[in-house]
């Protein structure tokens, strides 16, 4: 793991279970991990229930429960709790107990005592053990009805009420209270996080304004916002943060239940149609299969250069010298922005490694246009060139990713100018002889330090190929063979402009 990542958070459900998956610990799974947590789940009930309602309850023994509990703790490190049906005394106690022992860090507590048909769900013992569990945990987050429980008071009739009941609770039990006005009426929706202030002064009382969603599909809302804030704020320590975000990520939830038409009663929240809208799901490549489908993808093209005239030529050796020259002085101008375009590459870099890679090879480009002017071109023959249509071409293609301003874009394009070189100077190098009249040009694609800056190039962009989004992606693919492309106009101009100067 870099320094710059942060761990997953660790969050332990304990709760029922709900078959039609919308509520219990099979939301508060799909809610972690729809908020980036590693979800983990202990059984206290097992209920038959769909989203029209609960037919019967099955509580397992509570030795079976401490025995689910010691299992997760005793192996795994737990950086949240969230904590939903439990259903008698028994069970309250044990998992009371645990707590004490264990200590998690964040403990959130959904005080599940009341139905969404009004029905008291515990019985008088269980709802005692309830009330002593409270100040085990760091927030609560009740529906109206429990509030009012927790209270001791009547369900509030208003927004305002509600706040001031929850403030007492609150101060009451030490414990902060995310009340939730979903169940009032009107078109307004505000949540809010009530924190104690302790004795010297007011609780502090952060509010979450919203709109009312018209929807049935409500089923499971509560496990669902109470697990999702457990990870918030374990990912990062502030409860209002975390309270806001996890409202927000539910209410995107809710909107989009609809979509899933699951049961024929109040169904469950959509969990995941952000991360589905936001992120796809198509699964990303590796940067070894981004490497093998690119390359792939310009094998047409690749074929293309193989059968050039220009190419056939070099690798045999009876290239014209006069075609020769016209490519190499073409080269030589390319070269020029081709390096200004490697040395944006290098400022745009994410990291020093890259930076340091592009900034070299600019430097690079430009000792082998130097290279070419001592070796085959003079000053004064390159001077009297003037670019042709193909190199206008691809150095435009080059500006346009520049201007883009994008790296990734940008590195993609450059990569075939890398690539396509050490390919050919590999398979054409061992037909060269002492006497082939473009051996020295051969070897130079074909030279160990050639490839193996090919090889960080190639590594470069599939990697950020990799991590990029599949639009971009898609985008670096478009610009990667838009540089082949014009690779092969590059080397089948050469006899045009050639002939041009005759």
């Amino acid at each position: 793991m870099s320094g710059r990542e942060r761990p997953v958070p660790r969050v332990l459900s304990i709760a029922g279970t709900d078959p039609s998956g919308g509520a219990g610990i099979q939301a508060d799974l799909k809610s972690i991990a729809a908020n980036g947590g590693y979800g983990m789940a202990v059984v206290t009930a097992l209920v038959a229930q769909n989203t029209r309602g609960v037919r019967s309850v099955h509580v397992p023994p509570v030795e079976f429960l401490a025995e689910q509990l010691d299992a997760v703790s005793d192996d795994v490190g737990i950086d949240a709790v969230k904590i939903g049906m439990l259903a008698t005394a028994p069970v309250i106690e044990v998992v009371s107990g645990w707590l004490d022992r264990v200590r998690p860090p964040i403990v959130v507590l959904d005080p599940v005592m009341v139905a969404t048909s009004g029905d008291r769900l515990l019985d008088p013992d269980a709802e005692t053990a309830l009330r002593a569990l409270v100040p085990r945990a760091d927030v609560v987050t009740p529906n109206l009805a429990e509030l009012a429980i927790l209270a001791g008071e009547t369900v509030a009739a208003d927004w305002p009420e509600t706040l001031a009941q929850a403030a007492r609770v609150a101060a009451r039990y030490g414990v902060r209270v995310l009340a939730k006005g979903g169940h009032l009426s009107g078109e307004r929706v505000s949540d809010a996080l009530i924190e104690p202030a302790g004795t010297a002064g007011p609780p502090i009382v952060t509010e979450f304004p919203g709109e009312r969603i018209h929807t049935r599909n409500t089923h499971g809302t509560g496990c669902s916002l109470s697990s999702a804030l457990a990870t918030r704020v374990a990912a990062g320590g502030d409860w209002v943060a975390a309270a806001a975000d996890a409202k927000r990520w539910l209410a995107e939830s809710i909107r989009h239940a609809s979509r899933l038409d699951v049961g024929s009663g109040n169904g469950p929240v959509s969990h995941f149609a952000g991360l589905w809208a936001r992120g796809g799901l198509a699964t990303a490549p590796t940067p070894v299969e981004v490497e093998a489908d690119w390359w792939a993808e310009i094998a047409g093209v690749r074929a293309e250069i193989d059968d050039l005239p220009f190419v056939r030529g070099l690798a045999d050796g009876t290239l014209d010298r006069d075609v020769f020259l016209e490519y190499l002085a073409q080269d030589a101008l390319y070269l020029r922005d081709y390096a200004r375009a490697l040395a944006e590459a290098a400022r745009l870099a994410p990291t020093p490694e890259e930076q340091a890679f592009w900034a070299g090879s600019a430097h690079a480009a430009i000792a082998e246009e130097s290279r070419l002017h001592e070796g085959w071109l003079s000053e004064r023959a390159l001077l009297a060139v003037r670019p042709g249509s193909a190199t206008t071409a691809y150095l435009d293609h080059h500006l346009a990713a520049v201007a883009r301003g994008d790296y990734r874009v940008l590195v993609a394009a450059l990569l075939p100018c890398f690539w396509l070189y050490h390919d050919l100077g590999e398979r054409l190098h061992p037909l060269s002889h002492a006497a082939h009249p473009y051996a020295s040009w051969l070897d130079t694609y074909a030279d160990p330090a050639f490839s193996a800056s090919t090889r960080q190039a190639v590594d470069i962009v599939t990697r950020a190929a990799a991590g990029a989004d599949e639009a971009t992606r898609r985008t670096m693919l478009a610009a990667f063979r838009r540089s082949a492309l014009h690779e092969r106009e590059f080397f089948a101009a050469a006899r045009e402009e050639a002939a041009a100067v005759r």
